[in-house]
């Protein structure tokens, strides 16, 4: 019986032994870090910086692997069922990883269970624009205009359930107004219909936004972020703009299966922490309209929870449906 006990004993202890063996001298081949979107995208951009600097860390190749379809649930769900040993990542963040699963009764993979976070790597705001000819200069005056006029203010979308419609309906929720959703099949045909005046309000992506707001073919009334951007430091938050506690954020960030050993994920996490803050990193990411930030894994985990709370809340109350 002792050399039973004695047995089971030292296998137990081997089997608490191999996530730290297996960290060991981590890593020794390439990682493949998938990206939810086609190439060329923000996501994909971002998750290249962090590659490049990633693979100059490690002294091993860091390959992007773009895997684009069904809203990023295909990407995600290649990474949930791949081996937990960190050489399988997912570039992801608020579509995947909380929007996503707010919206849909069932995904083949759950954030929260089949994933172990790593780290935030960026986080972008939305720019609430309007046509020129509409007579409003801050948020205030979008909201009494609205209140005047219920019914008959417009705002645009590249299609239901994307981050601008989230914003548009957290945004009415908030304040009381009444204002009518006309969805585009994208997001430069929303930037279109607004700058053509066919539609009067926009919750822009930054990056679209800017340029046409210094041309002045746009007006800028605020941001979605809960401070002020590095990217646009001149315009207002909504939330500071007299919309308390409002906030909506585009999020970028790594995780990778769960179950990867704790050893691993730290590793990852403190070199994804140096890239983020690199200097040449913050620079670009700026350029982007993007504000570099990281975090430990549990921040992103406790973020993540927080965003799917939010988010089916929403979603359940403005009815907002999948497409």
């Amino acid at each position: 019986m002792r050399h039973l006990l004695a047995t089971l004993g030292a296998a137990a202890l081997a089997l608490q032994l191999v996530p730290f063996a297996s960290a060991q001298g981590y890593p020794t081949k390439p990682i493949r870090m998938l990206v939810p979107y086609p190439a060329g995208g923000s996501f994909d951009i971002f998750a290249r910086v962090i590659a490049q600097k990633l693979s100059a860390a490690f002294d091993k190749q860091v390959v992007v692997d773009n895997r684009g379809g069904a809203s990023g649930i295909i990407a995600a769900e290649l990474v949930a069922r791949a081996a937990p040993d960190g050489y399988t990542l997912l570039f992801g963040g608020a579509g995947t990883l909380s929007i996503q699963p707010a919206m849909h009764a069932k995904l083949p993979y759950d954030p929260l269970r089949d994933f172990a976070p790593v780290s935030m790597v960026a986080t972008a705001p939305h720019i609430l624009v309007t046509h020129p000819s509409l007579p409003v200069k801050t948020v205030q005056d979008v909201i009494a205009l609205a209140k005047a006029k219920p019914g008959q203010l417009n705002y645009a979308t590249g299609g239901g359930g994307g981050p601008p419609h989230l914003a548009a309906e957290q945004f009415k929720s908030m304040t009381g107004i009444d204002i009518v959703h006309v969805p585009y099949t994208g997001g430069a045909q929303a930037t279109t219909a607004t700058v053509a005046g066919q539609v009067q309000l926009y919750f822009s992506s930054m990056a679209s936004a800017i340029p046409l707001v210094k041309e002045g073919r746009l007006r800028g009334i605020a941001v979605t972020s809960a401070k002020r951007t590095a990217a646009a430091p001149e315009f207002p938050t909504i939330a500071e703009s007299g919309v308390p506690g409002y906030e909506l954020l585009t999020w970028f960030a790594v995780v990778a299966p769960a179950a990867t050993p704790k050893p691993v994920i730290a590793r990852l996490n403190a070199e994804i922490i140096k890239a983020v803050n690199a200097a040449d990193t913050r620079k670009r990411f700026i350029e982007l309209a993007t504000d570099p930030v990281s975090s430990t894994p549990e921040e992103l985990g406790a973020y993540t929870r927080r965003e799917i709370v939010k988010w089916r809340k929403l979603i359940k109350q403005a009815s907002i449906k999948a497409e």
